[in-house]
């Protein structure tokens, strides 16, 4: 069905990243544009600053250098932690006509087996890092079967005045998913797709030059962190504020007190970052807060958890910060990231249907006594279309009915890095008198109120004896069962058993939670989920705080989840 919000962007002509850059720093020259607040040399933070003058000149230094060694096309991984450096190289890579790969340093838990695999399907001719990386990232792509790629340290080329033209490819960069429900693919981004996008959420949040001040300390190799920290500030001509992921874990109050420190601010991060911000500042550190002048707070978790909404905007409310400036949303890498947006000016939008009815497919309001999941609107799209699809017979549903989320638009990529079986079946559909191209996202979700519902993911339907069952739902009983288990930190499958599919569950303990409590947090797990859901728990296995499989965005990974079960067992 077609929304009332329905929009077609036509996109009149398209400007590269770097061509942005030369732009802006020919119109604003020493006025800031990106600083990097490092926590790591002191607790309190140090703050770099480079102009649009410094930061354009920075990338002509890195692109003069890439451009004789590498030939128009090649692929560049981009091996740099988090800082001004990272955006230098991302933009000079594009620059000297080459396709970026935005990654990160070996060395993260877990997520080197997840590097290997990309590095080997992207085959870089080149690896940026920096001096205090490059031993490391040489070892390690040897030890990916890159001997003679050369790892180049972005931070320590010879002086190169020479004032590049822009030489760019058609391709501006791949952007490798997350590993949430696949194997990473390499999702092909044009330049046409991100300025789109980029341009698609400048004007959904009304980001301006004048006003407007990117605080972000999302990665930059995940797709929101690039585009709100990058393209879109690009477009913009937005002053970027940058923090390291880890320093925002650690101290989730520095986040905020740089979004108070910046009136304006537009941020973005996943729905447990806001539940975690308020649950680790003090009330002492509250009263220094100044949150009113926060514009935008992107909440890009789907489906959005209320409860988080909630808990964050009752904590800061005594900061000032206004429910208004909560703007939950809906995207994925194939399409750049950005599809919906809720509408500026109102809070978010909050919906309870009948959990039976969701699960069977039906967003039917509740009755009184039933079991309600409540839902937050991820919003109306921005500069494209919008279909929800019976995933089988690939025709439109009325609205209130489930199915799978279709999305079409400027901003939606062509396919996956030489994948081109799979890129045909994802981005490739047709709607009855529509033949698109449409991209299957492998969401679920309702249209009501005009607004996007998301309700989970396809691949991550629990269907035991028939019925459909939603993992967050389960996961939110899980993590309400007992005190002892982690809130945000569980996961919920099926394995398949004799005869049946099994229930399985992953989750973390509380933390300083004791192991000896185990049999009892079991027990009242078990209960709980077979009271709210009619479910037997098969297995729930009970883990440290970190332990339980995550994509490299921080999400939990239901599917990395599942193999990772699945071969404990077969080794036990």
């Amino acid at each position: 069905m077609t929304t009332t919000a329905d929009q077609t962007a036509t996109l009149v002509g398209v400007t590269p990243l770097p061509a942005l850059l030369r732009q802006w720093a020919g119109r604003l020259g020493d006025e800031p544009a990106l600083t990097f607040v490092d926590h790591a040399v002191d607790p309190g933070g140090v703050a770099t600053t480079l102009t649009w003058a410094e930061l354009d000149a920075r990338v002509d230094e890195i692109a003069s250098c890439l451009q004789p060694r590498c030939a128009m096309g090649d692929r560049v991984a981009i091996l740099v932690e988090q800082s001004a450096d990272y955006v230098a190289a991302f933009l000079a890579v594009i620059r000297a006509g080459l396709v970026a790969v935005p990654l990160y340093p070996p060395g993260l838990p877990r997520f080197d087996e997840r590097l290997t695999a990309v590095l080997a399907d992207c085959a870089p001719a080149m690896l940026l890092t920096t001096s205090a990386r490059v031993a490391d990232v040489e070892r390690f792509g040897a030890r990916c079967g890159l001997d003679g790629v050369p790892a180049v340290p972005v931070d320590a080329l010879p002086e190169s005045p020479r004032r590049l033209s822009d030489v760019t490819h058609d391709v501006a960069y791949l952007q490798y998913t997350s590993g949430s429900t696949r194997t990473p693919a390499g999702v092909v981004l044009t330049h046409a797709n991100v300025f789109a996008n980029a341009c698609q959420a400048v004007e959904a949040f009304d980001a301006t030059h004048e006003r407007s001040v990117c605080v972000s300390w999302l990665p930059l190799f995940h797709d929101m962190g690039l585009m709100l920290g990058t393209a879109a500030a690009l477009v913009a001509g937005m002053r970027v504020v940058l923090l390291d992921p880890a320093a925002f874990l650690a101290r989730p109050v520095r986040w905020l007190q740089a979004l108070s420190a910046n009136p304006g601010a537009i941020t973005a991060a996943p729905s447990f970052a806001y539940a975690y911000a308020a649950a680790r500042t003090t009330p002492a550190e509250r009263t220094l807060l100044r949150l009113d002048g926060v514009d935008v707070l992107i909440d890009g978790s789907e489906p959005v958890a209320p409860a988080n909404v909630e808990r964050f905007h009752e904590t800061f409310a005594e900061c000032g910060l206004r429910r208004e400036a909560h703007r939950p949303c809906y995207g994925l890498a194939e399409a750049t990231v950005l599809v919906t947006a809720s509408p500026a000016g109102s809070a978010p939008l909050e919906r309870a249907f009948d959990a039976e009815s969701l699960a069977a497919g039906a967003g039917a309001p509740p009755d009184p006594g039933r079991r309600t999941n409540t839902l937050v609107a991820s919003g109306m799209p921005v500069g494209q279309r919008v279909r929800i699809v019976d995933p089988v017979s690939a025709r439109p549903v009325r609205d209130r009915e489930v199915g799978e989320v279709w999305v079409s638009g400027p901003n939606v990529a062509a396919g996956y890095w030489r994948q081109p079986e799979l890129s045909a079946q994802v981005f490739g559909a047709a709607l009855p008198g529509d033949p698109g191209p449409w991209l299957r996202t492998g969401d679920l979700g309702l249209l009501a109120d005009g607004q996007l519902f998301v309700t989970g993911r396809l691949k991550d339907l629990i269907i035991v004896d028939g019925r459909n069952h939603y993992p967050q739902d389960i996961e939110h009983t899980v993590e309400h069962g007992h005190p002892a288990v982690r809130r945000h930190a569980t996961a919920a499958f099926a394995i398949t058993g004799a005869d049946r599919e099994l229930l399985v569950v992953l989750a973390e303990r509380a933390k300083d939670a004791d192991p000896a409590l185990d049999r009892e947090v079991t027990t009242a797990v078990r209960s709980a989920v077979s009271a709210e859901h009619g479910l037997a728990v098969h297995d729930l296995v009970l883990l440290g705080v970190g332990e339980v499989p995550r994509t490299t965005s921080g999400k939990i990974s239901r599917s990395a989840c599942h193999t990772w079960y699945v071969a404990r067992e077969a080794v036990s």
